[in-house]
C-alpha cells in the first residue's frame, strides 16, 4: 500500500539493507515494485483514451509551415470517436482560392485513409503541427487518386470570418469557391503522382443527409441538390442528448435545411470552439454570407469507402445553435437557440385516406423554393393510394407578414407517362416562392405555408384539337360564338362554346383570336407578374399579380389587336397612340413603363373541370 507506515519486520529482511531507504524508511526497490501495477494501469488507461484535439492550442503561423513537416488531423470515422490521422506537408499553394488566400497541400498517412481517401464530411477537420492549430482540411485532390491528398485552409484565414465582411457577400453558391477545381501547379503534380483529370483541388463534398425522402423525390431533385456542391444520400435523425452542444474540435455539426416528418441536413467537421462560437468546414457551405440556419449535433454512423468518393453517413440530433456566417474560408455558428423556420403543412386527400404532414423549412431566398418543392412533392407521393395517373387539385396559401397571402389554386394532370402530376404541382409552388423571393422591393417574411392536395381518380385533361367561328366578320359590340373541339384523354371528342363579345371601342381591322390554355397565355401573350418585376410599387402589388395568374382548368379566348400596350406598374394601357410612345422614349425616366407591341382587346374563359392544353389561332374581322 502506497504511503503506509514502515514495518520493522519488513526492514529485517536480508535484502533490505542493500537498497536505500524510501518513504518512512521503506526500501525504494519495494516501493517501486509496489507502485508499478498502479503506474502501468494509469499508462494503459491514458493510451486507451480516444484521441482529442486540443481546443486551447496556440496557432501555428502559415509562415512557419515548411514542406516535409509532420502533423496530425482529427476527424471521426465512426460514432463520436475522434481519431488522429498523421499527415505530411507537401507545400503551399499561394493565392490558390483568391488574393492572399493560400492553401497548404498535405498528404494523409495511415491505413484508414489509404482505403477511404479524403472523405466527404471531413471538411473542417482541424490540422495541428507541434500541438498548434494550423487550419482545417477543406479540399481534396480530384477523384480516383491513389494517395489521400488534401488542401488545408490556414486558421488565420478562417478567423477572418469573425470580422464583418469588407464587401458584399456572395448571393449564390456559384460565387463561392469554384466547384470546378483549383489547378495544381506542375511541381506539385509531379510530387503527388497525379496527372490528367486529377490535377485539381476541389472543395471536399458536404454530405447532404435526407431522412424520409422517397427515392423518387431524390431522383427528381437530386441534380439541384448536387449543384449545391453536396453529396446526397440517405441518413437519419438521432435522439436529442444533453451533451449535444458540448462540441470539441473534430466533432461534427449539422446544418438543418428541413426538419419534421422528413429532414434534410448537411454536415461539416468542427475546427475550433471559442466560448459559444464555432468555426467549421474550411470552405463555404453555400457562399451566402450572412445567414440564419439551424445547427444541430451530427453523429457519424459509418464512413463509406468508395474508389470515386468516400463519404460519412451521418445522423443529426437536437438543435444546438444558429449558423450565422457562410463565407469563403469557413462557416461560423453560435451555440444556443436556433433561428425560426417556415412552418409547412401538407394535406393529401385520396379516395382511401387523408394524410397530413408537418415540416419546417429554412428561410433562404436561394434554397427555400427548391426545398419547398421537394417537400411538397414528397408529401404528395407519400400516400399508397397515389399513382401517376390521378389528377391533382391544389389549394393552398403562402402567408407573408404584412401582405395579402399568395393563393395557390389549380388543377394538374400528367400529359405523358414520364412526368407525374405531383411534379407539376410542386413546381407551381416553387415558381410562386421564386417570384416572392426575387422581388426587388423588400425581404419577404414567410409566416406559414398551407397546401391541400386532392387526388382525383382519373386523368382529367383535354387538348384543343381545332376551333372555328360561326361568322368571321363582326361589328364592335356584337357577340360571336367560338366553337372549340376538345379531345379528352381516352374519351370521345366534344365541342365547347365560348361567347365572345367584341368591345364597343374596338377599331376596325383584322384581329387575332387566340384559343388556348393558361400556360400559352402566360408564356406568349402577357404575364404581368413575370414581366413587371422591378416595375411595381412594392411586394403587395406583386402578390396581387401572382394571384391573378390564369388557371389550368379553364379554356381561354383572347382577342389581340396589333397596337402597342404600355405596362405601368401593375396597370395595362392598351392601344396607346404613337405620339405618347414618342414622349415616353424622350423621357430619361419613363415612370417604369414597359412597351408591348400588341394590345389585349378582351379575354374570356370558361371553367372546364379538367386540365386544358394546346392552342389555336383564329382571324376575326371587325367592320
Amino acid at each position: 500500500m502506497i504511503g503506509r507506515p514502515y514495518s520493522s519486520s519488513e526492514g529485517s529482511r536480508p535484502f533490505a539493507s542493500r537498497y536505500p531507504r524510501g518513504y518512512h524508511g521503506y526500501p525504494m526497490h519495494c516501493a517501486l515494485r509496489k507502485l508499478f501495477p498502479y503506474v502501468l494501469a494509469i499508462f494503459l488507461l491514458l493510451i486507451s483514451l480516444p484521441a482529442r484535439a486540443n481546443d486551447n492550442s496556440a496557432i501555428f503561423p502559415l509562415s512557419d509551415v515548411k514542406p516535409g513537416m509532420k502533423g496530425v488531423v482529427y476527424t471521426i470515422f465512426e460514432g463520436d470517436q475522434i481519431e488522429k490521422v498523421d499527415l505530411e506537408v507537401i507545400g503551399i499553394l499561394h493565392n490558390a482560392v483568391g488574393p492572399k488566400l493560400d492553401v497548404i497541400l498535405v498528404r494523409l498517412l495511415g491505413d484508414k485513409v489509404q482505403q477511404t481517401g479524403v472523405v466527404a464530411g471531413m471538411s473542417g477537420s482541424p490540422v495541428y503541427i507541434d500541438g498548434k492549430l494550423v487550419g482545417a482540411l477543406a479540399l481534396k485532390l480530384g477523384t480516383f487518386t491513389k494517395e489521400a491528398i488534401g488542401g488545408v485552409t490556414p486558421i488565420a484565414d478562417m478567423l477572418e470570418v469573425q470580422q464583418p465582411p469588407t464587401s458584399i457577400p456572395a448571393s449564390s453558391a456559384s460565387d463561392a469557391t469554384p466547384r470546378t477545381g483549383l489547378s495544381l501547379p506542375q511541381e506539385f503534380a509531379q510530387r503527388t503522382s497525379v496527372g490528367g483529370s486529377g490535377q485539381f483541388l476541389v472543395p471536399i463534398e458536404t454530405p447532404l443527409i435526407a431522412a424520409g425522402l422517397y427515392p423518387e423525390t431524390l431522383a427528381r431533385f437530386g441534380k439541384e441538390f448536387s449543384s449545391w456542391g453536396m453529396a446526397v444520400m440517405a441518413g437519419g435523425t438521432a435522439a436529442p442528448s444533453p451533451d449535444d452542444a458540448k462540441l470539441k474540435p473534430g466533432d461534427m455539426v449539422g446544418i438543418d435545411l428541413v426538419r419534421g416528418d422528413l429532414s434534410i441536413s448537411s454536415g461539416c467537421t468542427v475546427t475550433t470552439v471559442q466560448d459559444d462560437s464555432i468555426l467549421a468546414c474550411g470552405h463555404p457551405l453555400f457562399g451566402f454570407g450572412k445567414v440564419a440556419m439551424p445547427m444541430s449535433r451530427a453523429h457519424v454512423v459509418m464512413t463509406l469507402a468508395s474508389a470515386q468518393s468516400s463519404t460519412k453517413i451521418i445522423t443529426t440530433g437536437a438543435t444546438i445553435g444558429t449558423l450565422t456566417q457562410d463565407r469563403q474560408t469557413a462557416i461560423m455558428g453560435k451555440l444556443g437557440a436556433g433561428p425560426s423556420m417556415i412552418p409547412l403543412d401538407v394535406t393529401l386527400n385520396t379516395s382511401a385516406e387523408e394524410k397530413k404532414y408537418h415540416f419546417e423549412v429554412i428561410e433562404s431566398p436561394e434554397l427555400t423554393p427548391t426545398l419547398v418543392a421537394a417537400v411538397a412533392y414528397n408529401g404528395i407521393i407519400g400516400s399508397p393510394a397515389y399513382g401517376e395517373g390521378p389528377t391533382l387539385q391544389l389549394e393552398g396559401a403562402i402567408e407573408i407578414k404584412g401582405h395579402t397571402p399568395v393563393h395557390l389554386d389549380d388543377l394538374f394532370a400528367p400529359a405523358d407517362q414520364t412526368t407525374p402530376a405531383a411534379l407539376f404541382a410542386a413546381l407551381e409552388v416553387q415558381s410562386a416562392f421564386s417570384q416572392i423571393y426575387s422581388n426587388p422591393y423588400e425581404p419577404p417574411q414567410i409566416e406559414r405555408v398551407l397546401l391541400r392536395v386532392k387526388a382525383l381518380p382519373e386523368r382529367q385533361w383535354a387538348t384543343i384539337d381545332s376551333a372555328w367561328l360561326d361568322r368571321s366578320a363582326v361589328r364592335p359590340g356584337e357577340t360571336v360564338a367560338v366553337k372549340v373541339l376538345l379531345r379528352p384523354y381516352r374519351g370521345a371528342t366534344f365541342v365547347q362554346e365560348i361567347p365572345v363579345t367584341v368591345p364597343a371601342q374596338t377599331t376596325r381591322g383584322t384581329l387575332q383570336l387566340v384559343i388556348s390554355d393558361a400556360a400559352f397565355l402566360n408564356r406568349n401573350v402577357q404575364s404581368l407578374a413575370a414581366s413587371s418585376q422591378g416595375q411595381l410599387q412594392g411586394l403587395e402589388e406583386l402578390v396581387e399579380l401572382i394571384n391573378r395568374e390564369r388557371h389550368n382548368d379553364r379554356l381561354y379566348a383572347t382577342l389581340l389587336q396589333p397596337t402597342p400596350t404600355v405596362l405601368v406598374q401593375d396597370k395595362e394601357m392598351p392601344n396607346i397612340p404613337l405620339s405618347a410612345i414618342n414622349v415616353l422614349n424622350q423621357r430619361q425616366n419613363p415612370g417604369n413603363a414597359r412597351l408591348l407591341w400588341q394590345s389585349t382587346e378582351g379575354e374570356w374563359s370558361v371553367p372546364m373541370h379538367q386540365v386544358i392544353t394546346g392552342q389555336h389561332i383564329l382571324t376575326i374581322t371587325v367592320k
